[in-house]
């Protein structure tokens, strides 16, 4: 839980987004909380979820076997304890970064939805009908089946990938991988020079086509060792513009200025 967390902490630093913790601003600021199930049967379980900047973290969830049991339960295609951490810190970035702010809430609301419908009327809907399939939530343009449920969770599933795809880019740029296939219709890599997310010149363009040529060979190579992909998405235009929409919040230095002196 710890390691992921740290992992999580890593990577907003390097993007330079704010983490005050709550004892500093009790208001704005954020905490974290692991909980199991209490021992009373008739007690109410703990819930993984974001609540007013506290990020509470189920701690079944850094069991192997039992994180494996939901994911197939609820027909997800990726389930990590990284990945819950990066979907519920979104949720806590998006009341920092969208709700308090005026000039990102209507250009949000106008990709992802109106967040003001009803939030469990939503949640129950998508719950009983059951998750849409993959390929309908791509075409769609939704990043997972859970992101159609609400607006909230549509933003929070994006800025996790929106993470993944970060983390993974600094790491490959950081080891200096180059990747030049023999045929020219496949994707290629150019560690050129030290990767920084919130270098401005490196377009989200050039930061997508490095992404699907890491995407490329990650699956190729969990198909040679017979796994699963490692990269269960598809990046469809109307996920590319919520990509980018999250990129440009996230790199807006007068927004940035505004929100966080």
């Amino acid at each position: 839980m710890e390691a992921a967390k740290r992992r999580l902490l890593a990577g907003l630093l390097t993007l330079r987004l704010p983490i005050v913790p709550k004892a500093t601003d009790p208001e704005n600021g954020l905490a974290f909380e692991f909980l199991a199930d209490p021992e009373d049967p008739n007690a109410d379980p703990v819930l993984t979820g974001h609540f007013q900047g506290l990020i509470t973290i189920h701690i079944a969830e850094a069991d192997d076997a039992e994180r494996e049991r939901r994911r197939h339960a609820m027909g997800e295609p990726y389930r990590t304890l990284l990945g819950h951490f990066r979907h519920e810190i979104g949720h806590y970035y998006w009341d920092r970064l969208v709700q308090q702010n005026p000039d990102r809430l209507e250009p949000f609301r106008t990709l992802f939805g109106d967040e003001r419908q009803d939030y469990q009327q939503s949640l129950d809907a998508h719950y009983a009908n059951g998750p849409m399939d993959p390929s309908a939530a791509a075409d769609r343009g939704y990043i997972s089946a859970y992101a159609a449920a609400h607006p909230w969770e549509d933003w929070a599933e994006t800025f996790a990938h929106y993470l993944h795809l970060a983390d993974v880019l600094e790491t490959a740029h950081a080891c200096g991988l180059s990747l030049a296939p023999f045929r020219e219709s496949e994707p290629r890599f150019q560690a050129d020079r030290r990767f920084t997310p919130n270098d401005l010149h490196r377009t989200f363009e050039t930061r997508v086509d490095e992404w699907r040529a890491l995407s490329y060979l990650h699956n190729n190579l969990n198909r040679s060792m017979g796994l699963p992909d490692g990269y269960p998405f598809i990046l469809t235009p109307g996920v590319l513009e919520k990509l980018r929409f999250i990129d440009e919040t996230v790199h807006s230095t007068s927004f940035f200025g505004r929100a966080f002196a």
